[in-house]
């Protein structure tokens, strides 16, 4: 799926009215780090299983080995470049994410950090990093997702608004959707809930500007065939110029090929999607994709071979309680973005 994309950004480059043209990159991954929380005990967040007294055993060590690993694979998700933009899920707090950057893989990204505490019930929340000379951010805020059992939090929605290159204009939106836990009858109500409250954002700037570059991301925990996604959402893989209001999902089509950046019961699924806006495939200036340019970074040293049967899946830290000390249950997923410019 990589050649494919390169190949298709190629092909759209090699084009006679884009030679006289400069080009840079700007690739956006997203990543669900699994349960990254630090060893203290915070006494208003439900962290009391990730410390070293633990049944978990969650010590310094074992943070400083998954803080590594997780750079290991974020660093090498950026392809060729470093990350342009970052959104994270399941990290319990700023710290750990200025820890995390702070690696000796990312650490010459120079990232600054978006984060907001969210009030998840498990004090998991999202975050937003990005590179200061890829994006100039202008604003950001949390978008609440409340549900119809009070009694229940979720994570908000990440909303940052930036100039890449500190010209174009992009809107980002870093999700974690309700979970499945209960099955997907009991639970898909809440998944349709925060779908309704990011389509409602989106059509504000759609309505603002129709021409709005728009890239959400996110561990949406629903399939990009779901109602969430296709209904609600109005998220698709054949976007046309006759619905503008549409949204593009770039992991349709790895879906359909038997991709994913997840596996349950030796299945893969597409739980991690990047989703954009249709001006963003169509432009020829700014930012720019293609409906190809996306995929799960699915790399050896990221997963854990079944010895009996050769199957594989994300060789994640934890199972239960039995540490495993791997990188995360999910695979980050990129986004392979460029920047045009005339001379």
């Amino acid at each position: 799926m990589r050649i494919l994309c390169l190949v298709s950004l190629l092909l759209f480059f090699a084009s006679p009215n884009l030679q006289a043209q400069k080009t840079k990159p700007f690739n956006v991954v997203f990543y669900n780090v699994e349960n990254l929380f630090d060893t203290l005990n915070h006494p208003v967040k439900n962290d009391d299983e990730f410390t070293p007294s633990s049944e978990k055993k969650w010590t310094a060590p074992r943070y400083t080995t998954k803080l590594n690993k997780l750079s290991l694979a974020l660093s090498t998700a950026g392809g060729e470049t470093l990350p342009s933009a970052i959104g994270l899920c399941e990290v319990e707090n700023r710290k750990v994410v200025v820890d995390l950057l702070k690696t000796d893989k990312l650490r010459k990204g120079k990232y600054k950090i978006i984060h907001y505490e969210s009030p998840d019930f498990r004090g998991i929340d999202c975050a937003f990093a990005y590179r200061k000379k890829h994006l100039k951010v202008l604003s950001h805020r949390a978008i609440p997702v409340t549900l119809a059992d009070t009694s229940r939090t979720t994570r908000d929605i990440l909303y940052v608004k930036g100039l890449a290159y500190k010209k174009d204009t992009v809107h980002f939106f870093v999700n974690h959707w309700p979970s499945r836990y209960g099955g997907q009858e009991k639970s898909e109500p809440k998944r349709l809930r925060a779908a309704y409250v990011l389509r409602v954002e989106v059509e504000k700037i759609m309505k603002r500007n129709p021409k709005a570059k728009i890239v959400i991301m996110g561990d949406f925990n629903d399939y990009p065939q779901n109602k969430s996604m296709t209904e609600t959402l109005s998220a698709t893989p054949n976007p046309t110029p006759s619905r503008p209001q549409d949204l593009f999902n770039l992991m349709s089509a790895g879906q359909d090929r038997g991709e994913g950046s997840y596996n349950y019961r030796g299945n893969w699924g597409m739980l991690d999607q990047i989703v954009v806006s249709y001006p963003l495939l169509q432009a020829s200036i700014g930012l720019i994709g293609t409906p190809d340019c996306a995929q799960p970074v699915k790399e050896e040293f990221m997963l854990y071979t079944n010895p009996d049967n050769g199957e594989q899946k994300p060789n994640r830290t934890y199972g239960g309680n039995r540490y495993y000390g791997g990188y995360s249950d999910h695979l980050p997923v990129r986004a392979t973005l460029v920047f045009v410019k005339k001379r």
